[in-house]
């Protein structure tokens, strides 16, 4: 049986490549992408079976967990910088610091791993020193410059 109604169906197609909900997506990847993508990073390197450390050097692991997480913490500065909407500072060191425990967490099933409760201060330690850098920075970039010349 062959159908030549011309009346059976007609498409239509509907553009949305800069629809409003597309426009929101690419600003939230846009401010919240970094941190997101360096989550993803520490979660790798939590994956890592049995990591070793510079032995020579005392607290290594310790000062590595505050650089990886004062990154993360720069990453949600940058964020809060960016971001439309303000969100409290204790917010996003709080999400930082739940991220901190989910890795601590997580290394209870990567073999040669186990969780610290000292890695896991090294981790909050890292994230407020690299968020408040952010913070810090942001706020001398919004004073007016002074003039300090005579009068």
């Amino acid at each position: 049986m062959h159908c030549t109604s011309s009346t059976a169906f007609q498409v239509r197609t509907v553009r949305t490549d800069d629809s409003a909900a597309d426009h929101r997506l690419r600003n939230r990847l846009r401010v919240w992408g970094p941190a997101a993508g360096w989550a993803a990073v520490l979660f790798l390197l939590s994956a890592w079976p049995d990591p070793g450390g510079i032995s020579w050097l005392p607290f290594s692991d310790k000062v590595a967990h505050v650089g990886l997480y004062g990154i993360l913490g720069i990453a949600l500065g940058y964020g809060w910088s960016r971001s439309p909407r303000p969100i409290a500072h204790g917010i996003l060191i709080a999400l930082g610091a739940l991220y901190g425990v989910t890795d601590e967490w997580h290394q209870v099933f990567v073999p040669g791993r186990v969780p610290d409760v000292a890695d896991w201060l090294a981790d909050v330690l890292g994230l407020i020193l690299g968020y408040g850098a952010v913070v810090v920075f942001m706020h001398r970039l919004k004073r007016p410059i002074q003039m300090n010349g005579p009068e």
